[in-house]
């Protein structure tokens, strides 16, 4: 029988069986990569797509707002190479910035499922590669300076390897065998997707996936459709600053329109774009616009194509927010992150019990690490860890949490096999969370050991070292990010420098912001949060640590 809406139980189990086997896929992929930014760092997207290449199923760990990109890329897929041209074992790759996931590092993938001679969908996935080549620093100045730019191509063709992409691509990079093993543990997650696919379409008697996915899609649009209609119409506006690049602070302007049914973010009055790293393209914005706006309003419902078709994204082209080519974009996370801080914001005065503070991750800050051991052999390893979470009206922020991504930090331990690094420290940042009636999130210090002869590169992308996560509703700023070697010198979270033979650096990562007057804290908590030693009483020094010039 076809699902529908009249037989919701069944619909549940098709879609949760679809679902799955993109999970399984993912499981493949992390098992199967070579480098720990997929294994350990959760920094990829599995989904499978209809005909249409319009996602019906997500994975439901890795980036959440990588998903919401993959049914434009899916489009603009299909219109380079028409369904006619597809063969089974075909598989498409392409890291365009403008039509992929937003920067050079990230490799999107679709490759065709045919059932019974016919083409009935695409699986799509997209990972952060170890390495693409270019200068990994805020230097470049235009995007072809941050590494190789790969245009929709096949990197196979009926299940063969097309050698000669396959030969390019590895010539332009530092770390070819991580490379092409991460890129064949995305077509392994791929295998099995088209392998569980067929099994679907095999059990439930389907031809294709093209009722089921009419009915997911139309479920999913109608879910957040209500939601959206829950909300008074109007206008709901507000501003975000951070300390971008060299002289060129980034402001975000943000203005949110509720309307019936439908949600439009237009983000006219933002800064320009500039010749750095932090511009984000404009599919990046809508997918990290579009994202915090499904979890504020439709947290329940999973999401697939549908879930954001009645909400509109706008910037003015040539916005640190919609950058024209060739803008540099490795660092557009320093911009695109930000963007659920704008809009909670501005929903703030409406949904005062659901929006949440600013995260201290929002931005991420992120170290990349790279040079030669004493044995002589290379490395590269980025150091993904995470800040505080803004707090809610209920509830205090979490902990080194990463938000609005949710890549996870991975093992200290697994880096330390793949490189020569050293950790020292991994421990929780006191009085890092901004202090209110619910205590922001605490940020975390990390401090790395170059125990080698060589120095290490060491390039760091973050920010809000002057602007830290704010407070909602009375709630106090959470504490800013800083970094500074063992010789006491502090180093720009935009930079690249080295960490010498023998030399550690401690990375402070900042905590979220504070929800309503400090006052208003139960006093049984306050205690608490001292007891922890998540809070330092009163009476200790912080001019001695330090720390009271970081906040």
């Amino acid at each position: 029988m076809t699902p529908s809406f009249s037989d919701p139980i069944g619909l549940e189990v098709r879609w949760d069986r679809l679902a799955a086997a993109t999970d399984e896929a993912a499981s493949t992929m992390l098992r199967t990569a070579f480098s720990t930014i997929i294994r350990e760092s959760n920094d990829y997207t599995v989904v499978l797509m209809d005909r249409q290449g319009r996602t019906m199923a997500e994975s439901r760990a890795g980036i959440p707002g990588f998903a919401a990109l993959m049914s434009s890329l899916g489009a603009v897929v299909l219109d380079r190479f028409p369904a006619r041209e597809w063969q089974d074992g075909d598989c498409v790759i392409t890291n365009d910035p403008w039509i992929a996931t937003g920067h050079l590092p990230d490799i999107a993938m679709i490759t065709p499922i045919f059932h019974r001679g016919v083409l009935v969908g695409f699986a799509g996935t997209a990972a952060h590669s170890p390495d693409i080549g270019g200068t990994p620093s805020m230097g470049a100045t235009d995007l072809i300076s941050e590494g190789i730019l790969i245009p929709p191509l096949r990197l196979f063709r009926a299940g063969g390897v097309e050698q000669g992409v396959k030969d390019l691509l590895l010539a332009n990079v530092r770390l070819a065998d991580q490379l092409w093993g991460d890129l064949e543990a995305q077509a392994a997650a791929h295998a099995v997707c088209r392998r569980r696919a067929r099994e679907f379409l095999d059990d439930f008697g389907e031809p294709d996936f093209e009722r089921f996915a009419t009915e997911v899609h139309a479920l999913a649009d109608a879910a957040l459709r209500a939601a959206i209609r829950d909300l008074p119409d109007g206008v709901y506006r507000a501003g975000v600053d951070a300390d971008g690049v060299e002289g060129h602070p980034t402001h975000i302007e943000c203005a949110v329109t509720v309307s019936g049914d439908r949600i439009g973010i237009d983000y006219a009055g933002s800064s320009a774009q500039v010749p750095y790293s932090t511009n984000s393209t404009l599919n990046y914005t809508r997918a990290y616009s579009m994202y915090p706006l499904k979890i504020l309003l439709d947290p329940a419902t999973r999401t697939n194509w549908g879930s954001y078709q009645a909400i509109t994204v706008t910037a003015p082209a040539g916005t640190i927010v919609n950058p024209t080519f060739p803008a540099p974009v490795v660092a557009r996370h320093l911009t695109g992150h930000l963007l659920s801080c704008a809009i909670y914001q501005a929903l703030a005065p409406v949904l005062p019990d659901r929006v949440i503070a600013d995260s201290g991750g929002a931005p991420a800050l992120r170290v990349r690490f790279a040079g030669v051991d004493d044995d002589g052999r290379p490395f590269s390893q980025m150091l993904f860890a995470n800040a505080g979470m803004g707090a809610s009206r209920d509830k205090d922020g979490l902990s080194t949490t990463a938000f609005p991504t949710n890549s996870g930090s991975g093992s200290v331990e697994a880096i330390e096999v793949a490189s020569p690094l050293r950790f020292v420290r991994k421990e929780l940042r006191a009085d890092s969370g901004g202090r209110g009636r619910r205590r922001g999130g605490l940020g975390q210090d990390i401090e790395v050991h170059n125990p080698t002869r060589r120095p290490v590169q060491m390039v760091l992308l973050g920010d809000r070292e002057r602007h830290p996560a704010l407070g909602l509703a009375g709630g106090e700023p959470g504490a800013t990010a800083y970094a500074v070697l063992d010789t006491g010198e502090r180093l720009s979270l935009k930079s690249i420098s080295q960490l010498a033979p023998g030399s550690s650096v401690v990375i402070s990562f900042p905590g979220g912001g504070g929800f309503g007057a400090p006052e208003e804290r139960e006093p049984h908590l306050a205690v608490a949060d001292e007891l922890s030693g998540y809070v330092r009483p009163p009476a200790v020094d912080r001019e001695q640590t330090g720390e009271e010039s970081h906040r």
